[in-house]
């Protein structure tokens, strides 16, 4: 929708797009400098510039201790510290990839309570609506066709009971 016209959005949705958006800010300036280094080296690391520059790296190394490379000396002719290299590289990448991966998940999982919040909420407020509109439906005279599908909506949902159900099912 870039560029349409803000207006056909509710006021409380675009203020909920910019209460995130400014939390996410919040969350980035929080991060310490570690943090931020690991997710800044993830992301250049997950980009083909990346890539192109360690097939330029590789290439040069081994055409050099191949003796390719007129007027320049071969330091590694078992290409074992190229090996090294590419091992303690490889060792630190994961490091901050797993840094960053924590940090997502974390985010995530505060994400996941706000949805499970949320959703309880709104449980609680259909439940709420549903024995009003039962209540009017009985003052003004009004048959239900299902009341036992009324009666249902009616019951508040423990979410303790919810979670043993899930947990009994999956043994």
């Amino acid at each position: 929708m870039r560029g349409s016209d803000k207006s056909n959005f509710a006021p409380v949705l675009d203020r909920n797009i910019r209460a995130l958006c400014r939390r996410r800010d919040e969350e980035a300036r929080a991060a310490s400098w570690q943090e931020r280094v690991a997710a800044a080296l993830t992301r250049f690391s997950g980009r083909m510039q990346f890539v192109y520059i360690h097939i330029a790296f590789f290439a040069l190394w081994i055409a050099a201790n191949l003796g390719w490379l007129p007027g320049v000396r071969i330091w590694d002719p078992s290409f074992a510290v190229l090996a090294m290299v590419a091992s303690v590289e490889a060792i630190f990448l994961s490091t901050f990839v797993l840094m960053t991966q924590n940090r997502m998940a974390a985010a995530a999982d505060k994400r996941a309570d706000l949805d499970l919040q949320i959703s309880l909420l709104a449980e609680h407020e259909i439940t709420r609506l549903a024995k009003m509109l039962a209540a009017i439906s009985e003052r003004l005279g009004v048959a239900i066709e299902d009341p036992r599908g009324l009666e249902e909506i009616e019951r508040d949902v423990a979410p303790e009971a919810v979670l043993d159900r899930i947990e009994e099912v999956n043994r």
